[in-house]
């Protein structure tokens, strides 16, 4: 992936960022670059919005509306973890769980997440980030699997 993050312009979303311990930091910045990163390669879904949603990062697709929100997530009770969470009202986690069984640590129907010492399958990640992003423009419909 490029990396192409733009730099946090939002405050809130800023705070939170800086108040996580350095290695859930670097994850979370490297999640938020593959969310920008997806969202520039997946057609149709253009811009995102960057906010707070519930005290975390928040990614929509507000100029298209295509796709669901995508937040970030670190918890200073467990501060070895961090968290890609879903809408939980959609079929996302469950497609992601049907697709993905091995590749994730997954949390009920609302999010991924990550151990410090997880490496983090980015192909199998893309695909799920897409997913979200495209969600109401793929409604029923489940993402492509990686190729081989």
């Amino acid at each position: 992936m490029t990396r192409s993050a733009p730099r946090i312009t939002d405050a809130g979303v800023a705070r939170v960022f800086d108040a996580a311990p350095p290695e859930a930091r670097r994850r979370l910045m490297a999640l938020r670059a593959m969310i920008y990163d997806t969202a520039a390669a997946t057609e149709g879904v253009g811009p995102l919005d960057e906010t707070l949603k519930w005290g975390e990062p928040a990614y929509m697709t507000a100029a298209s509306r295509s796709g669901s929100t995508v937040r970030l997530g670190w918890k200073a009770s467990k501060p070895t973890r961090v968290a890609v969470h879903f809408h939980c009202q959609t079929t996302l986690v469950d497609t992601f769980r049907t697709l993905f069984p091995t590749e994730f640590r997954f949390e009920g129907r609302r999010a991924i997440v990550f151990e410090a010492a997880d490496e983090i399958p980015a192909d199998a990640l893309g695909v799920c980030i897409a997913a979200a992003l495209t969600y109401h423009r793929r409604a029923g419909r489940r993402p492509k699997p990686p190729a081989p």
